[in-house]
């Protein structure tokens, strides 16, 4: 009777701890560049510099804390280097757009950004809304985790700059009409729109690899939906992979939702952007066409 109801507290204690366990994940991101910016010609030795000056931006470490039904991830925090951005716009935008820490809460449906823009902060409320993910029988290891391959298709607003790349030169070669003469390219580099140096596209390929072994639908970012956690993503250029996991810590962060910024839905932040970005890009306008004209521009 004594080992009956020992094992029944034991049973008991699992599913107990199966329900409320928590843990950690660490991701590191990797992203690769496309060295051609509008089609303009570099060095190799061009090329690493600038490389090595975008890495701050490229590769950086994040922490997902999460239990059952909530998660808050945010960026590792790395002592400030001297690097600055490499190529004029991609650059500029990088160092503009800083992305806080993220809540989401499978429960209540709900997802809270922090996000810096331009040195203001804003604070983006809205409703998750669940990729629609097509779950394949593709499997692979990662550490010690069976993970299994899902994919979804994501539409980007385009007002998205975050998602910003660098335009290949073919697709402005594109767009030349027949007989059009190359322009100088020193006066493309120096006069012309940087804008046209970037694209945000319409949508991306999203692959995620995940593990029912570790059964809660969190992910890196705002991705979730899953039957386990994402333990690698890939979107676009970019790919999040787990470095460690840590389960039932003795010592975490606590997971509550960021409260810093103005409350903003997703889209009046994009609206805000947008804003911003055209401004700039009217900047540059005038900039270059003073120079050209030989006018005057103060700004």
């Amino acid at each position: 009777m004594k080992l009956i109801t020992t094992l029944a507290l034991l049973l008991t204690t699992f599913f107990v701890n199966a329900q409320n366990f928590d843990g950690q994940a660490f991701y590191e991101s990797k992203t690769t560049m496309d060295m051609d910016f509008g089609g303009r010609e570099m060095s190799e030795d061009m090329k690493k510099n600038i490389a090595e000056r975008m890495r701050k931006y490229l590769e950086k470490t994040y922490i997902l804390t999460f239990n059952k039904s909530e998660s808050l991830y945010k960026e590792e925090a790395v002592l400030e280097t001297n690097a600055n951005g490499g190529g004029r716009m991609m650059g500029m935008m990088m160092g503009s757009f800083s992305a806080g820490d993220q809540y989401k809460n499978i429960e209540a449906n709900q997802l809270v950004e922090e996000r810096e823009f331009y040195g203001k902060q804003f604070l983006i409320k809205e409703e998750m809304v669940p990729l629609e993910w097509e779950m394949t029988k593709e499997s692979k290891q990662i550490g010690q985790y069976v993970v299994f391959k899902a994919t979804a298709t994501k539409q980007i607003d385009p007002n998205d700059f975050s998602m910003a790349r660098p335009r290949r030169g073919g697709d402005r070669d594109d767009e030349k009409k027949e007989g059009e003469q190359a322009k100088d390219s020193t006066e493309t580099k120096e006069s012309g729109d940087p804008f046209d140096e970037i694209e945000v596209p319409k949508q991306v390929i999203v692959t995620a690899w995940y593990t029912p072994m570790i059964p809660v639908g969190h992910g890196p970012g705002e991705y979730s939906g899953l039957p386990g956690l994402i333990l690698e993503l890939s979107v676009y250029r970019t790919t999040l992979l787990c470095s460690k996991i840590v389960m039932n810590p003795t010592e975490s962060e606590k997971i509550k939702a960021p409260t810093k910024g103005k409350e903003v839905t997703r889209e009046e932040y994009n609206a805000i952007v947008k804003e911003k970005m055209d401004e700039m890009r009217e900047m540059f306008r005038s900039r270059g066409s003073g120079r050209r004209d030989g006018g005057d521009f103060r700004g």
